[in-house]
């Protein structure tokens, strides 16, 4: 066997584009059977098939002849709304999740990163957990100015999630159980992005080493993320200033979080009663806050890696060379690094 040509690359491919085997097969004009083989490493495709393969994909032929890359385990990759997503967007989403690690170890090798400070809590409580994070942090009570940076800071690597679909909000994963990655849909509003990262940040402090899915753990998450962003003692601080949704949207705005948590952890605190709760998810609905923000807030971008690319700039290096040095398509090193995340 031609130990050049790895078998998985074809596969992380094909599961990137989004495509079946069978879809592959009939794109690139072969047969199934013989997709089958090449995926499986039982025959070695011939240049002029792989040429085929690369152009089906969207992958150069290059691409296809390298070492393996690591990918996020399903097992243990965290995903938001993870009963709305199809099996191809699951695989599509890991595929570029497996790319972004090979982008972090790139910059890792390059550049001076933030060493990782993720505590790890699992069976603690998820509003005790948040608190205990706040705490570990210096965070105080404080509203947290920008979600992306402190992770960042904190050494958790974050990209853009390049599906441009709400079935996959976000998702996070441990690269080799040591390095935590957070990737967020940039399709959706600043203020839900900001609850998706604090959300996955909860996965990565209290699913460290079980499977990140099922209601039970998703609502931790959630419990998590809403401690996390709007603090009990805060909250509870803001008894008889939020008996309307006016002074929601005015609270919301220096907590930059939706309308739509700030009510649900007010409730869920104690500070409005059920039937004001209620009211006043009726009146936001009403007002489609449950889908949008109004006047919603100035995504959050990454500092660290507008620092690693001012560097590269100076250097008269971009993108293009780690594209190139990692074999992957231009396209997938921009999705990473969205603009909304620039």
């Amino acid at each position: 066997m031609d130990a050049s040509f790895n078998p998985s690359r074809l596969t992380l491919a094909r599961q990137r584009a989004k495509l079946s085997k069978k879809e592959l097969a009939k794109r690139a004009q072969i047969a199934l059977s013989s997709l089958g083989n090449y995926e499986d490493g039982a025959r070695v495709p011939p240049p002029e098939v792989v040429a085929h393969l690369g152009s089906a994909t969207g992958f150069a032929v290059d691409f296809f002849y390298g070492n393996d890359f690591e990918v996020p385990s399903p097992e243990n990759a965290s995903f938001r709304s993870f009963s709305r997503m199809t099996s191809a967007q699951r695989d599509a989403a890991l595929a570029s999740g497996a790319i972004a690690f090979a982008l972090g170890d790139w910059l890792a090798s390059r550049f001076n990163l933030p060493p990782v400070d993720v505590p790890d809590l699992e069976g603690v409580e998820p509003e005790a957990a948040a608190d205990l994070v706040r705490a570990q942090w210096g965070l105080g009570v404080l509203p947290v100015k920008n979600v992306v940076h402190l992770l960042e800071s904190r050494g958790v690597r974050v990209f853009s999630l390049v599906e441009d679909s709400r079935e996959v909000n976000a998702f996070s994963s441990w690269q080799g159980g040591a390095i935590p990655y957070v990737f967020l849909n940039t399709v959706k509003s600043s203020e839900s992005s900001r609850f998706d990262a604090a959300h996955e940040l909860g996965h990565l402090v209290l699913h460290r080493h079980g499977d990140p899915k099922g209601k039970e753990v998703e609502q931790q998450a959630n419990e998590f993320a809403g401690a996390f962003l709007l603090p009990r003692l805060e909250m509870l601080a803001l008894a008889g200033r939020c008996r309307t949704v006016a002074d929601i949207m005015k609270i919301k705005k220096c907590w930059n979080v939706s309308a739509m948590a700030l009510v649900y952890r007010l409730h869920r605190v104690g500070v409005l009663t059920d039937w004001l709760y209620r009211s006043m998810c009726i009146e936001l609905s009403r007002k489609g806050l449950r889908t949008q923000e109004q006047d919603s807030a100035e995504r959050e971008g990454s500092l660290v890696i507008r620092k690693v690319f001012d560097v590269m700039r100076h250097q008269g290096r971009g993108l293009r060379e780690i594209a190139r040095e990692l074999r992957v398509p231009i396209e997938s090193c921009t999705s990473c690094y969205s603009a909304s995340l620039l």
